[in-house]
């Protein structure tokens, strides 16, 4: 069993950046592919940013392509998320994902844990 928490979600100006955290607990992270997903209010969840599970891959929804960051410390047992020039449009709960397989698709149930979400606020 895994425990993912999320922190580092806040309230930040548009332009502005944060970084994400979400720890694992109970069992080595390295194991698994994450990825990184948001909810905004009245829209259904998205994919936001994946790592593999040695950190060496990453892939990006183009929303956020060139702007956020995915990195993993599995050391710590930690995925990371930058996340920089923020705009309103990103401002959502976000949520990581730990998947024991490879998928091609980001259909919730090949996820094997979720984390409880951090809220990111982008004031305009």
């Amino acid at each position: 069993q895994v425990q993912l928490a999320e922190s580092g979600g806040g309230l930040v100006q548009a332009g502005g950046s944060l970084r994400l955290s979400c720890a694992a607990s109970g069992r080595t992270l390295s194991s698994y592919y994450m990825d990184w997903f948001r909810q905004a209010p009245g829209k259904e969840r998205e994919f936001v940013a994946r790592i593999n599970r040695s950190g060496g891959s990453t892939y990006y929804a183009d929303s956020v392509k060139g702007r956020f960051t995915i990195s993993r410390d599995n050391a710590k047992n930690t995925v990371y998320l930058q996340m920089n020039s923020l705009k309103p449009e990103d401002t959502a709960v976000y949520y990581c994902a730990a998947s024991s397989s490879y998928y091609s698709d980001y259909r919730e149930g090949h996820y094997d844990y979720w984390g409880q979400g951090t809220q990111v606020t982008v004031s305009s």
